[in-house]
């Protein structure tokens, strides 16, 4: 665009605005707004930030975007608004992939050494003032697969491979020469490999492809003991199938940072269940994470108004920023 022109920006973000805006405040014309407001926020509006990236209110409101140039969400993830008028706009979608890697790679390895270690077990026995000495489990020599081969599975093999682990990956494209995998086999013959695997970690983008690719017959393919990670998208998994997994016993146990419906329902059978751990959407928020997301918007923000390529354009079409390995 014109450096001199004074953009006009929607940020849609609810009763928590972004902090860190002031550069951005300086040089266009904001309009904060919550779901309601935003049709009218979007009303001759250049470009929208999506700090609320929960949000599935932008299809509703689309209507109204009569000028809109440019969206950028505030995670990796862009399911919320993978709706048709977006997907086939002249609109460029942006997203904050890299935030959250190392976050989310720190938390899933810390959910594997707290199964093999059994800090759930300790806990309950701490609580109930219970001395019983027990025998736990080695990470070293146990192996992973995980699924989703984008910056985040990427952090994810590095650390776990870090501890002694084998670690696999799994993607649209099967290779035996990935620079962080080695090897990748295909999504699609995913039920062939699951089964070699102690754990299987989810953190594959959401898309027609992967909705449900965690199902009855999938959980039934992984190894008998083996344990189930998902930091990914709630929707890749089918909870009732896990759920059936996990009773039956042919699962050992599950993680569980994302959920088909969250909150979480109350009356879920997964609260309850010992081999299970649950977290609230929160794999990939450290301390200062609004600020770093913040600080990707502000960099493409002067890139688009400089005239220069943006970082972390998406495929529409793909759902998520193609990976150059």
């Amino acid at each position: 665009m014109n450096g001199t022109d004074r953009p006009v920006l929607a940020v849609l973000c609810g009763d928590q605005r972004p902090p860190d805006m002031d550069l951005i405040e300086q040089s266009a014309t904001v309009r904060y707004t919550d779901t309601e407001g935003l049709p009218d926020a979007l009303r001759g509006a250049d470009a929208l930030f999506l700090y609320d990236f929960l949000s599935r209110a932008l299809a509703d409101a689309w209507h109204a975007a009569d000028r809109l140039r440019w969206v950028h969400v505030a995670s990796a993830g862009v399911d919320s608004v993978m709706f048709p008028e977006l997907r086939d706009s002249d609109v460029v979608l942006t997203n904050s992939r890299g935030v959250f890697d190392s976050a989310i790679a720190e938390y899933v390895l810390g959910l594997v050494i707290a199964f093999a270690k059994d800090f759930a077990g300790s806990l309950r026995l701490q609580q109930q003032r219970t001395w019983q000495h027990r025998e736990t489990e080695r990470v070293a020599g146990t192996s992973a697969l995980v699924v989703g081969t984008g910056p985040i599975g990427r952090a994810i093999a590095s650390l776990l491979r870090a501890v002694g682990m084998r670690v696999a990956g799994a993607g649209r494209r099967a290779r035996s020469d990935d620079p962080d995998f080695g090897t990748v086999v295909s999504s699609q013959e995913l039920t062939q490999h699951l089964g070699d695997y102690d754990v299987v970690v989810a953190v594959a983008p959401l898309t027609s492809q992967t909705r449900g690719m965690f199902d009855a017959d999938a959980f039934a393919a992984m190894r008998p003991g083996a344990r189930f990670v998902n930091v990914g998208r709630g929707e890749l998994m089918v909870t009732d199938d896990l759920i059936s997994a996990l009773r039956s016993g042919h699962l050992s146990g599950a993680a569980l940072d994302v959920f088909e419906q969250e909150p979480l329902p109350q009356d879920s059978p997964l609260w309850n269940m010992e081999n299970v751990l649950i977290s609230a959407h929160m794999s990939g928020d450290f301390v200062g994470w609004r600020n770093a997301l913040v600080e990707v918007f502000t960099d493409n923000f002067a890139r688009w108004r400089d005239g220069r390529e943006f970082r972390n354009v998406v495929d529409k079409h793909l759902g998520y920023v193609p990976s150059t390995n």
